[in-house]
């Protein structure tokens, strides 16, 4: 029997104006599906003209400019539509949803569904079954005493994943699905009688537990933050706030 991590699996990544959910807009995004390891991925991608300044530091991270996402950019209206659409549809057909520091992207898709089309992905995403696997959550809570950082790089250079074109939407979505079937590989024990909707379950549980630690960390080193521990999608904040 093939194990998930080996089957159909689904990827999401965006690349946007900055790190605030809140604020930020999403400048291109891409979902990767991928009917089992090995096989030849289907790819999405779409370019989103935000409407907003683009600020140079997003710039030389992803190196898409305001100028040329205003000339080759959708209107996010229907850009967001179509990506809570096809998210909606992976879950339908059951496939997990691979998304790296999911609570990130599905976030900032959730205020662009709201801002854009007084909506939200959990409305999108009704009569599917939302599955997310996060391939950072899954590395920390698996090798939790290995040193060193965690970014979607370092874990491509950590389990020997290639990564093309980093901050790319669909380079990084790729990336990110092959490190998810390298870890299940390299885990297999723990992993392979762990359904992913039981994973999904797990994997909320141990990003709060990740979250409560860092937090102690930054308390600790005398630099106190507040670390939110909901995944994979954060609460919408407080009218007032």
């Amino acid at each position: 029997m093939t194990c998930w991590y080996e089957g159909p699996l689904a990827a999401f990544d965006t690349e946007t104006t900055g790190v605030d959910v809140e604020t930020d807009r999403i400048v291109s995004a891409a979902v990767v599906v991928q009917q089992g390891a090995g096989t030849r991925p289907r790819i999405t991608r779409w370019l989103v003209n935000p409407g907003v300044p683009v600020p140079e530091e997003a710039v030389a991270v992803h190196g898409l400019t305001e100028d040329h996402l205003q000339r080759n950019g959708r209107w996010p209206a229907p850009v967001m539509e179509e990506i809570a659409r096809d998210l909606a549809e992976q879950g339908a057909a059951g496939r997990p949803i691979v998304v790296m520091n999911a609570p990130f992207d599905l976030t900032i898709l959730d205020r662009e569904l709201r801002r854009h089309r007084a909506s939200s992905l959990s409305r999108y995403m009704e009569g599917s079954s939302l599955c997310v696997i996060d391939p950072r959550v899954l590395d920390k809570h698996l090798d939790r005493y290995r040193k060193g950082r965690r970014t979607l790089a370092d874990l491509c250079a950590h389990y020997e994943v290639e990564l093309a074109e980093a901050h790319d939407a669909a380079a990084d979505a790729q990336a990110a699905l092959d490190v998810v079937r390298a870890v299940g590989r390299r885990f297999a024990a723990r992993l392979e009688r762990v359904s992913p909707a039981e994973l999904h379950t797990l994997q909320a549980v141990w990003h709060a537990s990740q979250a409560r630690g860092l937090q102690a960390w930054f308390a600790k080193s005398g630099a106190p933050e507040a670390v939110d521990p909901a995944w994979p999608l954060r609460p919408e904040l407080p009218a007032a706030a």
